[in-house]
């Protein structure tokens, strides 16, 4: 079983939005959490660790992962889905654009 982390800024509205869309498989483990220090579920050493494959939304979030996580990112994969913060949570056309976008990525 793999282990998918989705990153966004806040974890507030994309990245929920995945982790929610995702979670019915039955092959994959998911969370989701966000680069700022305010967000719902900030990102951790932890929760990098655990990830075999992390979806970041934009290429910001990359860098601060790359940045700040470095020590913690041994295994994963990371993957800019390029979705900008203009949706809101479980927005149908987020829903299609991230089906579309990760599903070629998880078989």
């Amino acid at each position: 079983m793999k282990n998918i982390l989705f990153v966004c800024s806040q974890n507030r509205l994309r990245s929920p939005t995945a982790e929610q869309v995702f979670s019915t498989r039955r092959d994959i483990e998911v969370a989701s959490a966000g680069t700022n220090h305010d967000a719902d579920t900030p990102l951790t050493h932890q929760l990098v660790a655990w990830a075999d494959i992390i979806f970041v939304m934009e290429k910001v979030h990359r860098t601060k992962l790359q940045k700040k996580f470095k020590t913690s990112l041994n295994k994963a994969r990371i993957i800019c889905l390029d979705i900008p913060d203009s949706y809101e949570f479980m927005d149908l056309e987020l829903i299609e654009r991230l089906k579309a976008s990760v599903s070629r990525y998880l078989g």
